[in-house]
């Protein structure tokens, strides 16, 4: 299936307002939308038989800095035995008030998104509602913030041991 044809499933199902295409000239065509669409859309490509995007192959946080004042999460797709990719982008306010942003987790509808919205909520501070289990994985429970934010304070010592040289 070409990616006009799945932008072509997605709007016959959700309207034309309900995504904007980013990019369709690599491998794996972007679409963007909105936080609050991302169940809904996401559970309609892993389950529609036209699309079965069984496979969660990744996702990315990007923090875009305090100018941009967004973040992002993108969710690369596959469908295994369709042989198609799409890429899910989910661009969300970068809170000044020191919480962090929230974007509904994909986990019950792709078990390997367990793990990736893990790494990001641990490295980019992201927080992923109605996760069963959002808990740091690369660094300690009691680091101190998120090392791939643009504003990130690295700690020079973490439990008396001097982590900056």
């Amino acid at each position: 299936m070409t990616f006009s044809e799945i932008t072509q499933v997605l709007n016959d199902q959700f309207g034309i307002d309900s995504f904007s295409v980013v990019n369709q000239k690599i491998s794996q065509p972007i679409i963007q939308i909105q936080a609050n669409q991302l169940l809904e859309l996401c559970q309609f490509l892993a389950s529609d038989e036209r699309l079965f995007f069984d496979y969660l192959a990744c996702i990315t946080g990007i923090d875009n800095g305090s100018t941009a004042h967004t973040m992002e999460v993108i969710y690369h797709l596959t469908s295994i035995p369709y042989e198609h990719n799409l890429a899910l982008k989910v661009i969300v306010e970068r809170p000044t008030d020191g919480l962090l942003p929230k974007v509904p987790s994909v986990s019950h509808i792709w078990r390997t998104a367990d793990w990736h919205e893990r790494e990001t909520y641990d490295l980019i501070g992201i927080f992923f509602e109605n996760h069963p289990d959002l808990r740091r994985i690369l660094l300690p429970n009691d680091w101190d913030g998120h090392p791939l934010r643009k504003d990130y304070q690295e700690q020079e010592f973490y439990h008396g041991i001097k982590v900056i040289y």
